[in-house]
């Protein structure tokens, strides 16, 4: 049996943090490839005992019977050189795709921690928000426990995250920067970022940038914006009316 079909017949598992863009990155391109999946969600801080298990430390991390894969990038890369040839994230051609790899390194070094930054400021203090997001389908006793580990859990993520003001101000800036460049690449009516067919930069931009725009699509079941801090609301508006944040909706929709 051809490899590839036989890999795409074994079942994935795919651990993650609930609400976490870069993991949306990883189920997203499953999805996609149409490959089998199991998906074991976890709330911090106990993600880190499921991902040690296998050697990994954050989300995601995708196991296979060819090997772990513990980054969103490495992940699409291995899903890639298993899909077949009329469905891969990668470009063929060269040219175009050192421009997927390129849009891709930047959404993940700049966008995601901007995007994850910009959206913990406004709502990390909202206790019943963040147990509704960390929460969505983890196993029993985590969210028992979800109340005791919070105020630590909460604490270390502002640090590790820099969720200040001054930071939060810096990543809003960040995100209109990448926005604007994202929508002067679709001013010329384009379909995709990259070439003819979707890729990873397409993947990656929509699933990094759905925390400031929240697509109703999306698997997470983002709040009606009724329910979010007025500011944030405002925001979100404003880049769901860029052509990159409608670009965004677009990909949800279609996916």
């Amino acid at each position: 049996m051809n490899q590839n079909l036989d890999s795409q017949k074994k079942v994935f598992r795919l651990i993650t943090i609930p609400i976490s863009h870069y993991c949306e990155k990883a189920r997203w391109a499953l999805e996609k490839l149409k490959l089998p999946y199991i998906e074991k969600r976890h709330t911090p801080p106990f993600h880190l005992l499921a991902t040690g298990r296998v050697g990994g430390k954050t989300t995601p991390v995708l196991v296979t019977t060819a090997g772990v894969f513990t980054d969103s990038t490495t992940i699409l890369k291995y899903l890639n050189s298993i899909a077949p040839a009329n469905a891969k994230l990668y470009p063929t051609d060269s040219n175009l795709c050192q421009q997927v790899e390129e849009l891709e390194d930047l959404f993940d070094e700049q966008l995601g921690p901007a995007t994850r930054r910009w959206g913990y400021f406004h709502v990390m203090n909202d206790y019943q928000f963040m147990q509704k997001r960390w929460c969505q389908g983890v196993p029993f006793y985590e969210r028992i426990l979800f109340p005791l580990a919070f105020p630590i859990t909460s604490s270390m993520a502002r640090q590790k995250l820099n969720i200040t003001p001054e930071a939060t101000a810096q990543a809003y800036e960040t995100i209109n920067n990448i926005f604007a460049k994202v929508s002067e690449l679709l001013v010329d009516g384009r379909t995709f970022l990259v070439g003819n067919s979707f890729s990873a930069a397409d993947l990656t931009f929509a699933a990094l940038a759905a925390p400031v725009v929240l697509p109703p699509q999306h698997p997470s079941k983002p709040s009606p914006l009724q329910e979010l801090p007025p500011n944030m609301a405002a925001e979100i508006n404003a880049f769901r009316e860029t052509p990159a944040g409608a670009y965004v909706l677009r990909l949800y929709r279609d996916r």
